[in-house]
């Protein structure tokens, strides 16, 4: 009778080594298991240009395909260690067509777009830092990455602006096309050709779309960004042009070409550089 209560004992004492071990097993394989505390949003970022799209105005010597390409690598990376969901529209020197990014964008509900430029004029002494937004829900984006992107770059603060660019006016999700300086600016484009201020530029832009959703309702007196508010941007609307205005930029430009026809010298201002089409177009 003693014998076989101590085999019962032994019995329930392994059952129950057994089943600790077991609970220590499976709390191993939780705590190894993703947190669902990580970024549900994914984010589709577009290099700009690509493939034959070497971007830029004729007889720049700094590739911009080549810039957006290695600034959108660096910012997927560092998304995606974040727990992001990344999407890009080219991974690779191709050429997408517009509407192919808009496509993948809007393939993804829960989404933002982040389209990443580097700007260009034919004077070369224009240069900072500008970036674009088209509707009202995408303005918290562009004031963050902005916000981030100017203050990070020892470049001019050129402002946001809405604009109707291709890929932000056809997009449903929020969208934002930043200006990472000008590739024909002496300073900025040999700023550009390091890997240390491409990375920078990138660290800049994840920041800004970390803090999209802390962004102020107004603009800072101090514009110092806590974890709590990042200012809210004001912004140029370039997409409002009266009638008076039109007919006095068509008169200007007639009175310019007239000018252009006596005299040989060029007048060297910022608004007659021809800054190039940030898409390409």
């Amino acid at each position: 009778m003693a014998r076989r209560f101590c085999r019962l004992r032994l019995l329930i004492t392994g059952f129950s080594i057994t089943l600790l071990a077991c609970n220590a097993i499976s709390a191993a394989g939780a705590s190894r298991t993703p947190q669902s505390n990580s970024p549900s949003i994914t984010v589709v970022i577009d290099a700009g240009h690509g493939g034959f799209d070497r971007g830029g105005i004729p007889g720049q010597r700094i590739p911009e395909k080549e810039m957006t390409l290695d600034v959108a690598q660096r910012l997927k990376a560092l998304l995606a260690a974040s727990g992001y969901r990344v999407v890009m529209t080219r991974d690779s020197d191709v050429f997408v067509p517009l509407p192919g990014r808009v496509a993948i964008a809007n393939s993804y509900d829960n989404a933002i777009f982040v389209c990443i430029h580097f700007n260009s004029a034919k004077r070369m002494g224009a240069g900072g830092i500008e970036t674009y937004f088209f509707s009202r829900e995408s303005l918290p984006l562009a004031s963050a990455i902005h916000y981030y992107v100017a203050g990070g770059a020892p470049s001019s603060n050129r402002g946001v602006r809405r604009r109707g660019f291709y890929v932000l006016r056809q997009t449903r999700v929020p969208a934002v096309l930043v200006e990472c300086g000008f590739l024909t600016n002496p300073t900025e484009g040999q700023y550009v050709q390091t890997t240390a201020y491409r990375q920078k530029l990138a660290e800049e832009i994840a920041a800004g779309v970390r803090g999209r959703n802390s962004v102020g309702s107004a603009l800072s007196p101090t514009r110092v960004a806590t974890s709590e508010s990042i200012p809210l941007q004001p912004y140029i609307d370039q997409t409002k042009v009266t009638k008076s205005e039109h007919r006095r930029s068509k008169h200007s430009h007639k009175k310019s070409a007239r000018k252009k026809k006596s005299s040989s010298k060029p007048t060297g201002s910022e608004a007659s550089a021809a800054s190039a089409n940030p898409e390409g177009n």
